[in-house]
């Protein structure tokens, strides 16, 4: 028989996947194995978006420069289909092209700090293009044409996104995002010098084994519903469901390795990423004010708020935290009954001074707030303060119950 004849021996997804790693390896230094997982994968999964009602975005962070974001870039383009680099694109120019005849293509930006940065000013348009490009009915209603022969037209956002800056991203940005933390490289840690006359071949040759592994599973990824780990659901569930469908189509360690990944990197995210300012005020209630008490006075708050070392609450716009500050981010919430949280009398021996109680915050904790140090959200749900009977459980040792509310017993009549 002919060798034309010979039918291609099949690509070994996992064996690929591993080579993939291994060249990155060769020229980034990542925080961790689990960083090394996310990007191969990422890398795959970029051959495979029409599959995916998302795809997810992949930034390299760092707070200094020199920490190998860009060669992280050098390496994502060598290896990702139709791959377009940038440092400055309007929005506009970015929608045009992607719906090019040419195919999806593999956007890169480099110093995406000077677009989202402090000194940049928000750039909507752009910040619009890569929330909207998330998902696969994403996109842009401009109109086109000349003069008044004006026709609305909507343009497609949908394509892979992988970014370099140093400092961090919009919320909204970030929630898109699979975080690869970069560090400037230790004495001890080597990576081989890139070349990109000889790199450059080897990457390529690997990205076009990618889109012809790609072909060989693109239905059975169409069709997938890899199971997540636990915890994992709403937008971070999106955000990695593509890449776990992609390590359990390429078998296997990978599907072990990238569960474990997106276990890891979603928990450094949140332990980097501060939270809101207003979830931040309800879990400092929660764990370091009330404490168990079933309600406070507001002075009693504010002074437990300014007395926590690392808060925020002594430079709220400028200024120490107020009751008038207070009621506003606590009324963004509601109650079990749908009512925002506003403060309420409570009677003590000094007379009825405004105040917040446990139970209209207690939907609030349960929905919004992190479990408790050492407790599970189970064990944190049903430890959240409920008052009942106007029982005060103030407990009389924690440094900040001053007397009013120590002694606080009945809430105003009304009246």
């Amino acid at each position: 028989m002919s060798s034309k004849n010979t039918p291609a021996a099949p690509i070994d997804g996992a064996t690929l996947l591993d080579e993939v790693e291994a060249f990155h390896r060769r020229f980034n230094i990542f925080p961790s194995e689990h960083a090394y997982v996310a990007v191969a994968l990422w890398d795959a999964h970029a051959h495979l978006i029409d599959c995916f009602e998302t795809t997810p975005r992949v930034a390299f962070l760092s707070p200094e420069p020199g920490s190998g974001k860009s060669r992280a870039l050098e390496i994502v383009e060598l290896l990702t289909p139709r791959p377009v680099a940038t440092v400055s694109a309007s929005a506009n120019a970015l929608y045009r092209l992607v719906d090019s005849a040419e195919g999806l293509p593999t956007v890169l930006f480099d110093e995406v700090d000077t677009i989202f940065g402090p000194k940049a000013g928000a750039d909507e348009a752009l910040r619009g293009f890569l929330n909207a490009g998330y998902r696969r009915i994403g996109g842009a209603l401009r109109c086109v044409g000349d003069g008044s022969n004006q026709n609305a037209q909507v343009f497609g956002s949908y394509c892979a996104v992988a970014m370099a800056g140093i400092g961090s991203l919009p919320d909204t940005v970030l929630t898109r995002t699979v975080i690869i933390r970069m560090r400037k490289r230790a004495p001890n840690e080597k990576i081989e010098p890139y070349r990109q006359g000889t790199h450059e071949k080897q990457g390529h040759a690997l990205r076009d084994r990618l889109a012809k592994w790609a072909d060989t599973v693109r239905d059975r990824v169409a069709n997938a519903w890899p199971e997540m780990p636990e915890g994992v659901t709403d937008r971070p569930a999106d955000v990695w469901e593509p890449l776990l469908a992609v390590a359990d189509a390429a078998g296997g360690n990978w599907p072990t390795r990238a569960r474990a990944a997106c276990v890891e990197l979603l928990s450094a995210a949140h332990d980097n990423d501060e939270s809101s300012t207003g979830i931040r005020l309800l879990t400092d209630l929660r764990d370091k004010v009330f404490c168990g008490a079933d309600r406070m006075p507001t002075a009693v708050i504010l002074e437990g708020l300014l007395r926590i070392d690392d808060g925020p609450w002594g430079d709220i716009d400028d200024k120490p935290i107020n009751s008038r500050t207070l009621g506003r981010l606590l009324g963004q919430y509601v109650t079990a009954s749908l009512k925002p949280i506003k403060s309420r009398g409570i009677r003590t021996p000094a007379g009825f001074p405004k105040g917040y109680y446990a139970e209209d915050l207690a939907d609030a904790w349960m929905r919004y707030c992190p479990p408790p140090p050492g407790e599970s959200a189970t064990s944190a749900t049903s430890a959240t303060p409920q008052v009942s009977g106007g029982a005060s459980v103030a407990d009389s040792a924690t440094a900040i119950r001053h007397a009013s509310a120590e002694t606080a017993t009945q809430p105003v009549p009304a009246g």
